[in-house]
């Protein structure tokens, strides 16, 4: 079960970092439209237009990716915890 868990936690690992890079692609003009840019748009707005849509932005900051992170660490948190139970 530990075994599971720790690829489960690597690999929300690996896209909080995909993530990261992807709102920061926004800083960058045109960064977005390059092969990376579209990959990572195909892994990322499915995840973050849910927080989109719930979350509303402060003036020009999209403040919904922070939500998103919170999320996928809770998640993490509580899969650990229900480890612990079996």
């Amino acid at each position: 079960m530990d075994l599971v868990i720790g690829i489960i936690a690597q690999l929300v690992s690996i896209y909080q970092w995909a993530l990261i890079i992807y709102i920061f692609m926004s800083w960058f003009p045109n960064a977005r439209e390059t092969a990376i840019g579209q990959f990572l748009a195909r892994i990322c707005e499915p995840f973050l237009e849910p927080f989109r849509r719930i979350v509303p932005s402060i003036g020009m900051i999209d403040i919904s990716p922070i939500v998103a992170f919170l999320v996928l660490r809770f998640a993490v948190d509580g899969l650990r915890q229900l480890a612990l139970w079996f």
